[in-house]
């Protein structure tokens, strides 16, 4: 994970702001939907980029369909805007997402702990690859899945299922899991830490 930052441009090709490109993950309070709802454009690309890994032309897109009134209604919005998007721009939100078994410094902080970094250091790394390769050869993007807290090796099964699909369908289903991965994190970073007992 870098500090590095990229421009957002939003759908109607304007520059938003500087996004970084995972970022770290925002403070809860940066995540109320009354906030989101309102504060500038580029606060809202900033504040929502590590949901998305910071993929730059769904997050310009998601900007401009603010309002959405409530959490719901944006990751709703969000799916739809995710599966009506050119193709280019999708595969940019699916590949926005490292590699299932990259190595765990070239990773956002929310993704490190996603794929199981700080509990299980060792994966099938041989065999994690030979699929990302054989996946990525197939489709041209990157296989994306809403982890769950399951184990790597228990994800290779569907891995290796998913070489048989359609691309169109991969497509769908990866997208699919962009925004249920992003659910979990925003139910993670707005997640209230329990208060110590009396």
């Amino acid at each position: 994970m870098t500090g590095e930052r990229s421009p957002v441009t939003g759908s109607g090709g304007g520059s938003m702001a500087d996004v970084p490109a995972a970022g770290p993950a925002p403070a809860s309070s940066s995540l109320s939907i009354d906030d989101l709802d309102v504060i500038a454009p580029g606060a809202f690309a900033v504040a929502v980029a590590p949901l998305f890994e910071g993929a730059r032309g769904f997050l310009g897109r998601l900007t401009m369909a603010r309002p959405f009134g409530s959490i719901e209604m944006l990751f709703a919005r969000a799916g739809e805007i995710a599966h009506a998007m050119p193709l280019a721009e999708q595969i940019e939100l699916i590949d926005a997402h490292p590699r299932l078994g990259a190595p765990p410094a070239s990773v956002s902080a929310l993704s490190f702990v996603e794929q199981g970094y700080e509990r299980t250091p060792v994966t099938p790394a041989a065999e994690l690859e030979r699929l990302n390769t054989a996946y990525e050869a197939r489709f041209g993007f990157r296989y994306c899945v809403f982890v769950a807290g399951r184990e790597r090796a228990e994800l290779l099964p569907g891995m290796t299922a998913a070489l048989e699909a359609d691309r169109d369908a991969e497509i769908a289903r990866a997208l699919d899991a962009v925004i249920d991965i992003a659910r979990a994190r925003y139910a993670t970073l707005t997640t209230a830490p329990a208060e110590e007992p009396a």
